[in-house]
């Protein structure tokens, strides 16, 4: 089956009946012509095992298309030649601490603590400065968009962003900047790390204490907020063997109590005199545990042990796996999957106290992840959708040297995500995103009658003459610097094979190929029509007629590549 086009997709997504070959696996299809791929099975059957079979471009394109966001031509430059454990072990070394972000708003409003160019993530709450606060979250928002753009080889960025959607906080609820960049660095800081480590930190971080009312949590006044979601959201989770109670969230809160957080000193603390120093009985599912009531500065180290108590329940390592499947994998968790790939990997989880460099390397090397049944079978979500295509096409961002409109384009891509529902920051509760927990639909939420359009608009936008223009910040695709960095761009058959095959994970049937080369020909047959044309351009790369008569064919080229139903496909 040829890929499905832009009107029939959205036709499919707003009834709900996408074809069986467009973001699922249960359809048998060759998605890579040109290649030995056999036929596909109508379901994975594969395992954990390490993949032997031959890594050629093939399984590198899929590899850097789960990991990075948007798969690009450095990426294949970088990584062509490596070896698949040469480039697991890359995108596993932790990426460098970057820069703050700083105050990019000092025209429109003024920060009496933060000179222009300068962070602000230290500086007073100035609550008396009406308005402030949304600037700076504004300026976090578009800074954390720059760092995903300028992705390098490390899972760092990726990481951190599965994090957010699994400790998911809101920065509009949080409504202090500081203390959600602090909980996106301390993300960051630990998103190759430790998953119990992790745990421990956001349990305490103040972004969190005030997000799950962790900081109101006391003695007189217990709140099980956080006691509920640290099991059913962060750690045990709520799959069927998940068999915590109510009275475990309750004397989970009691744990917890005494818990405070200090816009003074932007840290967490415990304040004695408020913790519930009772004894804490928890049900059989965490084997009769009790947690003795401490008096004093030792009652925070019940804290402890109550990450101890569920980090020892497996049910905690096959949650965690669960969500790593459907982050990196697929959505379908059947029984077969769940015997196959969740509990194997909670077992390598468990073995190596709960570090995700093992675990993210057995999932990434295993014999299921090359699978071709889970290859370009994902709806990319929208970051992967709008900062991929960034990357991809290397648009140009203003630079340092202006640092209102640097923010100024980040933060185009930031209100793009929002309209997409992916407002990074804000996700819609403590959920995180629905389409990674919402049965049946799952990662099919993200395409509907709105967001599908948008997605176009978006892209045809970057892609026009003009590209997207708001507050005198222009962003646009340069299809020339593109096409230029192809294999052999004056042969518009290896032109199209080539584009074709970075931006898009399956390849694409006859009708389609016949569509783009109908462009670059003009509508004629003789395929040196554009070979004239291009290499007449490359001799006078600054004539603005040959700059025009080539442009004039690649735009409703890559328009149609972008538009299609396979474009949307990770």
């Amino acid at each position: 089956m040829a890929p499905i086009k832009r009107s029939e997709f959205l036709t499919a997504a707003v009834t709900g009946t996408l074809p069986d070959d467009v973001g699922t696996k249960q359809a048998p299809r060759n998605k890579f012509a040109n290649s030995s791929t056999p036929e596909f099975n109508e379901k994975s059957t594969t395992g954990l095992d390490e993949y032997t079979g031959r890594f050629s471009q093939t399984q590198l394109m899929h590899l850097l298309r789960r990991t990075k966001f948007g798969l690009t031509q450095a990426d294949m430059a970088y990584f062509s030649g490596m070896t698949l454990d040469q480039v697991v072990a890359t995108l596993l070394t932790p990426a460098a601490t970057p820069s703050p972000p700083v105050n990019n708003y000092s025209a429109s409003i003024t920060d009496p603590d933060v000179a222009a160019g300068a962070t602000w993530v230290n500086a007073p709450y100035e609550a008396g400065v009406a308005g402030l606060d949304g600037y700076r979250r504004a300026s976090l928002k578009a800074w954390w968009v720059g760092q995903m753009v300028n992705q390098n080889q490390s899972l760092t960025e990726k990481m951190t962003l599965f994090w957010h959607n699994h400790f998911a906080t809101q920065m509009a609820t949080v409504n202090d900047a500081r203390y959600s960049y602090k909980h996106i660095a301390l993300l960051r800081a630990n998103a190759l790390g430790n998953f119990k480590t992790l745990t421990r930190l956001v349990t305490t971080d103040p972004s969190m204490l005030v997000y799950l009312n962790g900081d109101t949590n006391t003695l007189t006044n217990p709140n099980e907020n956080y006691g509920r979601e640290l099991q059913e959201r962060f750690t045990v989770g709520y799959g069927p063997n998940s068999l915590y109670t109510q009275s475990d969230v309750e004397e989970a809160a009691k744990v917890l109590s005494g818990w405070k957080d200090s816009q003074t000193t932007l840290t967490s603390s415990f304040v004695p005199a408020k913790h519930d120093t009772s004894n804490k009985q928890f049900s059989a599912f965490y084997s009769n545990t009790v947690i003795n009531g401490l008096t004093g500065a030792n009652g925070a180290t019940e804290t402890d042990q109550l990450i101890d108590m569920i980090f020892a329940q497996a049910e905690t390592a096959k949650f965690l796996a669960r969500n790593l499947y459907r982050w990196f994998v697929y959505y379908v968790i059947d029984d077969q999957i769940e015997a196959n790939i969740i509990t194997p990997l909670s077992q390598v989880i468990i073995a190596n106290n709960y570090e995700m460099v093992p675990t993210l390397s057995a999932l990434l090397k295993s014999e299921h992840f090359f699978d071709p049944n889970n290859m370009g079978c994902q709806i990319k979500n929208p970051i992967d959708h709008m900062v991929g295509v960034c990357r991809q096409f290397n648009i140009a961002f203003p630079d340092s040297t202006n640092i209102p409109n640097q923010y100024k384009g980040w933060y185009i891509i930031a209100s793009t995500l929002a309209n997409l529902a992916m407002d990074p920051g804000d996700p819609p509760n403590v959920a995180g995103w629905p389409a990674y927990y919402q049965a049946p639909e799952y990662h099919e939420l993200w395409i509907n009658s709105d967001t599908l359009p948008l997605r176009n608009q978006y892209t045809d936008g970057l892609g026009g003459a003009t590209g997207v223009t708001v507050s005198g910040v222009t962003l646009q695709i340069d299809y020339l610097a593109f096409t230029s960095g192809l294999s052999n761009p004056s042969d518009p058959n290896q032109l199209i094979a080539d584009a074709a095959a970075l931006l898009s994970p399956n390849a694409l049937g006859a009708d389609e190929t016949a569509v783009m080369l109908n462009s670059l020909l003009g509508g004629l047959t003789n395929p040196s029509y554009w070979t004239t044309a291009w290499n007449t351009y490359t001799s006078a790369p600054t004539n603005q007629t040959y700059i025009n008569t080539v442009l004039s064919r690649l735009r409703p080229m890559y328009a149609y590549l972008l538009d299609l139903a396979e474009y949307q496909l990770i």
